[in-house]
């Protein structure tokens, strides 16, 4: 189920790929890769361990896709500066991952390592990549981040990995957007559009915080592609924002104690996997 067909120009992405509407995407907050200042030695195993039993939790719980992202590689690295040993730690991980369940799986390799996430996707066979950045340049904690389309375009290309899908967000959190203070969230929204993303992300302002209404909103009506929420999604407000948006990234609300470096909860995910579903059911009646 990992690796995807090629899609024909003009497709809608998401829909080909998860085959339903308001998709649920869990995030794998992998442990430190082997380099990254929080890593104290462990075996690698443990690390392809922990995320092979994050991802179960995941898919017993009912979400439709997962994404593997080093989350515990902060402070993250530039995407020039990612290092050798967390793309090879990454790729097995995914890899694994990948053979463990029966849904979608994704790639966000961090800082808006596109191109690393990219060849991670194609030598594990998952389905898609998050950039963080495609269009434009913003000031994270990392330093100035530039956008990865150009870059990461061609190296697909160049790798034959046409077959992997980009979801991109706009306006992304964990960052400051001065240096494109005069360009409106809807042009931005177009020039991530413009520069071939299949799937766009509304975000809130940093991991877990919960993504203005307003903002999947302003984003969904200056776009054709579809639009995901890509953070703060929780079963409090996943009606409201799945009214709008066509899916969602979620990780803190089905973490225990929804904290984003804890375990999954199963029971969570199958709560709010439940409440998609009756979404989905409403859906269905009107269509």
């Amino acid at each position: 189920m990992c690796k995807s067909k090629l899609f024909p120009k003009g497709t809608n992405k998401l829909d080909a790929l998860f085959g339903k509407k308001k998709i649920i995407i869990g995030v794998i907050h992998a442990l430190p890769t082997l380099g990254s200042p929080h890593y104290k030695g462990d075996s690698p195993e443990e690390i392809y361990h922990f995320a092979v039993s994050e991802a179960k939790a995941y898919a017993d719980g009912g979400v439709d896709g997962i994404i593997v992202e080093n989350g515990w590689d902060i402070p993250f690295s530039k995407p020039d500066d990612i290092s050798i040993e967390t793309v090879a730690t990454m790729a097995v991980m995914t890899d694994r991952v990948c053979q463990a369940v029966d849904i979608p799986v994704g790639v966000n390799i961090l800082a808006n390592g596109v191109m690393q996430s990219l060849a991670t996707a194609k030598v594990s066979q998952a389905s898609f990549v998050r950039s963080n950045q495609w269009a434009n340049a913003y000031v994270a904690n990392e330093g100035l981040i530039e956008g990865a389309a150009a870059k990461a375009l061609r190296y697909r290309t160049k790798i034959k990995a046409e077959e992997v899908m980009i979801m991109a967000d706009v306006h992304v959190k964990h960052g400051s957007h001065s240096i494109v203070a005069d360009r409106s969230v809807p042009e931005q929204t177009r020039d991530v559009e413009w520069f071939a993303a299949d799937v766009l992300i509304a975000t809130g302002n940093r991991t877990g915080h919960p993504t203005p209404l307003a903002e999947v909103e302003t984003i969904k009506n200056a776009t054709t592609l579809p639009v995901v929420v890509g953070s703060g999604l929780n079963i409090d407000n996943v009606a409201e924002l799945l009214s709008v948006a066509d899916g969602a990234i979620v990780a803190s609300s089905l973490k225990k104690d929804g904290v984003w470096w804890k375990p999954v909860e199963l029971e969570q995910v199958k709560k709010l996997m439940d409440k998609v579903y009756k979404i989905r059911e409403k859906i269905r009646e009107f269509d």
